[in-house]
């Protein structure tokens, strides 16, 4: 195995740390989100519970240790051993023991969240998912301290990075017209799923503004992707380009873990040089071993072959005329399709739910709103940051908002809200019944808009609504 040297990618090794630490820092976050929203999401007595699914053929056919049965103990096992593991990899912890016992670890991680992943349905529906998935097996490749970082990782990570910037900028140039004419941020920090405390702020921001935010995430997403195959230092600037970019949405948004992972997930484009330029050189060199154990170059050569056969659907895609966006092509998801926001919605729409203890035919009911943690409600709240923790409740809320068919979680919801189910309401921020079951319920459609500065200062409101349509007229449990 001498003749392997070439496999050893020497002057990554701090990228690796930021690597292996990063990705394992936001399967913490997912798996203590699991722990804290998947039992009453998808849980036993779940909006979509998890044990029907398994019932189906095509869950029967996915990977998980959920396959022949699930408990919402289990479930609650599987998160938190998930957790801790993730938390000793961002320690560092497990990065000191050889590589045979790295790996293993690291591949438990991943196996253990694509468990939850595979019988997670609409909840668990979202491209960042599956990014994550596939981040964590190719990460684990990477090794601990006794080995050198290998090169066709290195690059295999690039690739991924490639296809998640690429193929959102092509899902976008394919997609709605803004995004061409450049008008698409004029709407987007209004309009996107969950808004941050500077979304407003954002969206406020002169139109010229705008149009250079399109300029440079299509510049970002078309042209620098490319260069994260380039030689030293280009790569290492293309890099900084991409986490420059992400940083941004990141300040302006609240979309869980998508641009925290792609900011981590693009330092594999960054040697070790580019981190002695920037902090003078004093005391920053290589970390680890500059060698590849024979043992392990196999089993690197074989997963870097693995993960390169499935990349053929994935890269077909990214040219095809009928681009998928956010697919997985195996029950594993390894080598996904990515993409995201090809159409940006012009108006904002909020699916808002109040319950009463009064008659619900009486005019002069008393109806109260249910608060939710992330999406707007109140006009005068400013919205929070919760990124890169998800609320996925409040990300369906949106869709539901939009028009999504896939309605049956949210009359799940509601009758949930009518028995005053603890579960379900820890989900909320503000159950205006203090834990009694309300008489009825009901879901209106709003218009939503962020106010003027002028509006904001006369009447101290973030929001202005209109109310458009009843979605859900009062529905009761009692006769």
């Amino acid at each position: 195995m001498d003749d392997l040297g070439w496999l050893a990618a020497g002057d990554y090794t701090i990228a690796r740390e930021i690597l292996e630490r990063g990705v394992a820092l936001i399967y913490l976050i997912a798996f203590v989100s699991a722990a804290n929203q998947f039992p009453a999401l998808l849980g036993e007595r779940g909006l979509l519970p998890a044990p029907r699914f398994l019932q189906t053929a095509y869950a029967r056919r996915q990977p998980t240790l959920f396959r022949w049965r699930y408990s919402d103990r289990m479930l609650l096992a599987v998160a938190w051993t998930g957790a801790f593991l993730s938390l000793l990899i961002v320690a560092g912890v497990v990065q000191l023991a050889p590589t045979w016992v790295f790996l293993p670890v690291f591949l438990v991680v991943w196996f253990l969240y694509l468990s939850i992943v595979n019988v997670g349905q609409t909840f668990y529906g979202f491209g960042w998912e599956s990014l994550l998935c596939e981040a964590g097996f190719t990460v684990a490749m990477l090794g601990a301290l006794d080995t050198a970082p290998p090169v066709t990782i290195v690059f295999l990570l690039r690739w991924l990075v490639f296809r998640l910037e690429f193929g959102a900028g092509m899902i976008k140039m394919r997609g709605d017209r803004s995004w061409r004419d450049l008008t698409a941020l004029y709407y987007h920090h209004e309009t996107q799923p969950m808004p941050n405390p500077l979304s407003r702020t954002a969206h406020l921001l002169p139109k010229w503004w705008h149009r250079v935010e399109v300029l440079g995430n299509h510049f970002a997403q078309l042209v620098v992707p490319w260069l994260l195959f380039a030689p030293q230092p280009v790569a290492s600037i293309a890099a900084a380009v991409v986490i420059l970019t992400q940083l941004w949405l990141v300040a302006t948004g609240n979309f869980a873990w998508l641009n925290v992972i792609t900011i981590v997930l693009a330092f594999s484009a960054v040697d070790d040089a580019a981190f002695r330029f920037v902090f003078g050189g004093g005391g920053v060199g290589g970390i680890g071993a500059d060698t590849v154990p024979g043992w392990y170059a196999v089993v690197v050569l074989v997963a870097s072959i693995l993960l390169v056969g499935l990349s053929w659907q994935p890269l077909r895609n990214l040219f095809a005329h009928r681009q998928l966006m956010n697919a997985s092509f195996n029950r594993w998801h390894l080598v996904n399709a990515y993409g995201a926001f090809g159409t940006v919605t012009q108006e904002r729409y909020e699916v808002i739910v109040d319950g009463t203890d009064d008659d619900p035919h009486d005019p002069d009911a008393r109806w109260q709103e249910y608060a939710f943690k992330g999406k707007p409600g109140d006009v005068k709240r400013l919205p929070r940051q919760f990124a890169p923790y998800h609320l996925r409740l409040d990300w369906l809320m949106w869709f539901l908002a939009l028009g999504s068919r896939d309605t049956e979680w949210f009359e799940m919801f509601l009758l949930r809200l009518l028995e005053a189910d603890r579960p379900t309401l820890r989900l909320l921020r503000v159950d205006p019944f203090g834990g009694r079951p309300p008489r009825a319920v009901r879901a209106r459609m709003f218009l939503y808009r962020f106010t003027t500065r002028a509006e904001k200062r006369a009447s101290g409101a973030r929001w202005m609504r209109v109310e458009i349509a009843d979605l859900v007229p009062p529905v009761s449990l009692r006769g």
